[in-house]
């Protein structure tokens, strides 16, 4: 088992929040993933993992994945 340093700070890191409206979800959470490329420091729109999902990515920190509800 493998246990984070508390300097590394996930502690103080916001829980990420489910938004349903309708048939359409829309989850908001950091985003803690190394991008390998240069991004737009506003808005970034990419398509998700899954398919029908979409990723935005506000400010280079907040992620906000829409998708169809299940």
């Amino acid at each position: 088992m493998t246990t984070l340093n508390s300097s590394f700070g996930m502690e103080y890191a916001p829980t990420p929040f489910l938004i349903r409206l309708g048939r359409r979800e829309m989850l908001v959470t950091r985003d803690f993933r190394k991008r390998f490329y240069a991004v737009n420091p506003f808005i970034e729109c990419d398509t998700g993992i899954e398919a029908g999902h979409v990723e935005i990515l506000l400010f280079r920190r907040w992620l906000l994945i829409l998708s169809k509800a299940h």
